[in-house]
């Protein structure tokens, strides 16, 4: 069975965003060598930036045909998504409507924060990445992009995790239970540390977290009168937050009929 992998991103324009992509597909290539690897974008508007620059833009739809057409069998997609909410039931959607077009079988990997495994996990993950320069008791505060959708209930489940490990870590999202109102009340150290909890460093991380508008994450932690330092470092750039995307596609590749290759 001819076999291919499908990595699915929602898009980044930054050049920092777009080397960390290419390092998670160097990461996937080392690890299974004998199979093609390729991309699509989730992001309808960053798919038009990138058609404009002259640089493939499939979306996940468009992807899956395609393989298709080269005579790939087999696919295994994985998204570089953290929690399993409404991007992720929208990327699933595509790939079996594709496939059910064209006769292909797709499985799809797991998000980032999938089980109560991985939330464990990714908590350790997140504390041994922190800050080597963040003294003891300083605050930290992950931003990730949150949902309506009942999977936010993850990011609860991770800031709890986080912070069985180190109560001076936080864990909150733009949208959902678990927003910066209810974090900033826990902020006591003078100095706050704020990183993202996306996968790479594009808009959100560099205006929404730590741009100097009025209503960003980090302008309301100044306003506060604590100096925020943001870190500009997405998760797909931590090896041991990278590993539980890489475990998910080991799963998702290993659910395919018949020999890999």
């Amino acid at each position: 069975m001819k076999r291919a992998i499908l990595l699915v991103a929602f898009g980044v324009g930054s050049a920092q965003g777009q080397s960390a992509l290419m390092h998670f597909d160097f990461l996937v290539r080392q690890r299974y060598p004998g199979i093609p690897v390729r991309w699509a974008f989730s992001s309808h508007l960053l798919r038009e930036r990138m058609t404009l620059a002259r640089k493939k833009s499939d979306s996940v739809f468009k992807a899956v045909r395609r393989l298709a057409l080269e005579r790939f069998a087999q696919v295994a997609v994985q998204p570089l998504q953290t929690i399993p909410g409404q991007e992720h039931a929208a990327v699933a959607a595509e790939v079996e409507n594709a496939a059910a077009q064209d006769g292909i079988v797709c499985r799809i990997g797991a998000p980032l924060l999938a089980t109560d495994d991985d939330v464990h996990d990714a908590a350790r993950a997140l504390v041994r990445h922190l800050p080597a320069e963040r003294t003891a008791g300083e605050a930290v505060v992950f931003m990730g992009h949150g949902t309506r959708h009942e999977a936010v209930s993850r990011y609860a489940d991770l800031a709890h995790a986080v912070r069985s490990h180190d109560s001076h870590v936080h864990v909150g999202a733009m949208c959902g239970a678990m927003t910066l109102d209810h974090i900033l009340p826990l902020l006591t150290s003078a100095r706050v540390w704020l990183l993202p909890l996306l996968s790479v460093v594009g808009r959100h991380a560099l205006q929404d977290m730590a741009g100097g508008g009025a209503y960003s994450w980090r302008s309301r932690i100044e306003a506060c009168g604590r100096q925020c330092r943001p870190v500009l470092k997405g998760l797909a750039e931590h090896a041991e937050v990278a590993e539980i995307w890489l475990r998910h596609l080991d799963a998702c590749l290993g659910s395919l009929p018949g020999r890999s290759g």
